[in-house]
């Protein structure tokens, strides 16, 4: 009967097999998620608010999930949330949340980040990433106890090359904001060309100030006039303030994608297949809210820590880390491929949704691009592009 409701569980929340009963009998589970409030940028339309439980949610979602596999196998399950507000120390929230636990979820910019990550306290700590998609983290700034659930910029962009390379749209424009998420995305996507063998053409920096929910009709054909003969439009608009008003403005009949239009993206609320409509139902029913992608890096996060203590039977980060990044761990992600971490810089491997506002048009890595070891690691940074040396030996 026991092992029944264990088997029913497991196939709802999409683990791969049924652990054995009792493997971690008794055992205390210590998790801090760990937020640094960060504003969001002011944007002309006030049409997609922040949620205020953004990435808090995700973990909320995962807590229960693995306090519903704990509940049968006798683990005690402990998740503390705190937000550091705008200005707050949070270095002083780091060592309290190590202070009480050697497992971390964090959400926070890449230097605060390595804050938390080079604290004394932290040496022998694991801290999973569910916040910053900056790619030095993966590269030149990674750090051995650092692994990331959240999705690297150029994993992103390399999902729309391959997109554009199976399409054959190889005559590419690019139109690019001016702030610095802008121009990191910007940097990504010129990168994910190169390896992929396209070029972009044609490009154009964004600077009106002028509000486009009255001017887009003016301004936009006008402002492509020139990338008429572009096959497709690539808007590089990390807050999606300027590039929602691109589609359907432009001079000549194009599709557009990166920030508007079709997008790649860690998760989104129109993908449904692979059991992905029970986790969606589930998340709405939670937060009544749509799932977003640091939604889905928390839950990421904090289950892959429930899958690899169900697995070891133990709680301890040294313990978990090496069983994470084994050849043994994978997670169910509800993407239709198991999900596994790059043993090169902790790099959590993930299939990388495109899709639009209404449904997903295809999920990368595409047909046709092949790896030795797995078409995942077509995706974001290969271990001889990346330069982490951290994780050796």
């Amino acid at each position: 009967m026991l092992r029944s409701a264990i088997c029913a569980f497991f196939a709802l929340t999409g683990s791969l097999a049924v652990p054995s009963v009792g493997s971690a009998d008794g055992l205390a589970v210590s998790v801090h998620y760990l937020r640094q409030f960060v504003p969001p940028p002011p944007t002309l339309s006030n049409l997609d608010p922040v949620p205020e439980d953004l990435g808090v949610a995700g973990g909320q979602l995962a807590k229960s999930d693995n306090l519903t596999t704990g509940q049968f196998l006798g683990q005690d399950w402990n998740v503390a949330f705190t937000t550091v507000p705008d200005g707050g120390d949070f270095v002083a929230a780091a060592r309290a949340a190590l202070a009480e636990t050697d497992l971390v979820i964090v959400d926070a910019p890449a230097n605060q980040l390595l804050q938390l990550a080079d604290l004394p306290e932290a040496r022998e700590a694991l801290i999973l990433n569910a916040g910053s998609d900056t790619p030095a983290l993966r590269a030149k700034d990674c750090r051995a106890n650092v692994l990331h659930t959240a999705v690297s910029l150029p994993m992103r962009s390399d999902a729309l090359m391959q997109f554009l390379t199976k399409k054959r749209w190889t005559k590419i424009a690019m139109i690019e904001g001016q702030q610095p998420n802008d121009m990191a995305l910007a940097n990504a996507i010129d990168t994910s060309a190169r390896k992929f063998g396209l070029k972009i053409k044609w490009r154009k920096t964004w600077s009106f100030d002028a509000d486009m929910r009255r001017n887009a009709a003016d301004e936009v054909p006008l402002f492509t006039q020139d990338m008429a003969k572009a096959d497709v439009i690539l808007v590089a608009d990390a807050a999606n303030d300027f590039a929602r008003y691109i589609p359907y403005n432009t001079w000549a009949p194009q599709p557009v994608i990166g920030s508007d239009g079709l997008i790649a993206s860690a998760w989104a609320p129109v993908v449904e297949q692979w059991g992905a409509a029970q986790l969606q139902s589930r998340f709405k029913d939670s937060a009544d809210r749509a799932m977003r992608p640091k939604d889905y890096a928390a839950w990421a996060a904090l289950r892959t820590i429930g899958e690899a203590v169900t697995r070891t039977g133990a709680a301890d980060a040294k313990t978990l880390r090496r069983y994470i990044l084994s050849d043994d761990f994978e997670l169910a992600g509800f993407l239709g491929r198991p999900l596994t971490f790059r043993q090169w810089n902790g790099q959590m491997r993930q299939p990388i949704p495109l899709t639009h506002a209404s449904a997903m048009v295809a999920r990368a890595p595409l047909e046709g691009f092949l790896h030795p070891r797995t078409e995942l690691d077509t995706l974001g940074l290969d271990a001889p592009e990346s330069g982490c040396t951290a994780f050796e030996g």
